[in-house]
């Protein structure tokens, strides 16, 4: 495993399989984050976006929790920050990556911690972990997308209670209602994570990044606009190919079909 980070709250951590790691490691403060923290994070995100090497990216947290927000010592230097510069952003740059984003999540993650969590693209969590958004609890105003994101997903009226009477939204919940997609043991955490990865990485990665995009471009549109998205990127897709590209998808797949038998 190849370290590539000087900044050592912000680990980077990149595997020869393409699966790259950021942890957020500042376990004696709950990795709360600094504004310093976040600038790491998001250069992390978009250097390894950048990477050809790297196929899919998994986040996490070291010790007992994912992320428990901003450290509120540094409140003022955070949130009067210009929120609207996405290069400095980890959300925005999160958002912005081409490449799937596993958040393996364990302990709590809470009102930033939670925000990161909605940015990631497939979540697994540890049994016990715990969701929780402090936003309303502090007079936080919220700025990267938890006010919008968890509402579309969990439904209004529960993201209505998980977020004005800060309940937290508990990991077994989460699964239920379409927000979590594996719950595990602690122990299991970064296997089961690694093991959703390197599914991802036996695919076509062209496909992979296109299908993330369209999936994530669409999901911000009504479902007519959407399925007019998807057609259209079909169609510039599928005229971008030569005849040579059709023959290699056509043997491909014929390959594929002699190998095993068919369930029809």
């Amino acid at each position: 495993m190849e370290k590539s980070s000087s900044e050592k709250l912000i680990l980077v951590d990149k595997e020869q399989n393409g699966i790259a790691f950021i942890t957020i490691n500042r376990p004696k403060s709950l990795n709360s984050l600094t504004r310093s923290m976040m600038v790491e994070m998001a250069k992390a995100f978009k250097a390894l976006d950048d990477d050809d090497s790297v196929k899919v990216i998994i986040i996490t947290g070291s010790g007992r929790a994912f992320c428990s927000g901003v450290d509120l010592t540094a409140a003022e230097d955070v949130f009067k920050g210009d929120v609207k510069d996405v290069e400095t952003n980890p959300v925005a740059q999160m958002e912005r990556c081409r490449k799937p984003i596993i958040g393996a999540i364990s302990g709590f993650a809470v009102t930033a911690g939670f925000e990161i969590s909605l940015a990631c693209d497939i979540i697994v969590a540890a049994k016990g972990t715990k969701f929780v958004d402090t936003h309303a609890r502090f007079g936080i105003f919220p700025s990267w997308g938890l006010s919008q994101k968890l509402a579309r997903i969990i439904g209004p009226n529960k993201a209505r209670e998980v977020s004005l009477a800060a309940v937290p939204l508990t990991a077994a919940q989460g699964e239920k209602w379409g927000f979590v997609n594996h719950v595990v043991e602690g122990s299991e955490l970064l296997k089961k994570a690694r093991e959703v990865a390197e599914a991802i990485i036996k695919n076509n990665q062209d496909m992979v990044l296109r299908y993330k995009k369209v999936i994530n471009d669409g999901f911000k549109l009504d479902l007519g606009h959407a399925l007019t998205l998807e057609k259209e990127r079909a169609h510039e897709y599928y005229n971008g190919m030569t005849k040579e590209q059709f023959k290699k998808m056509q043997e491909f797949i014929a390959g594929r079909s002699s190998k095993k038998p068919s369930k029809l």
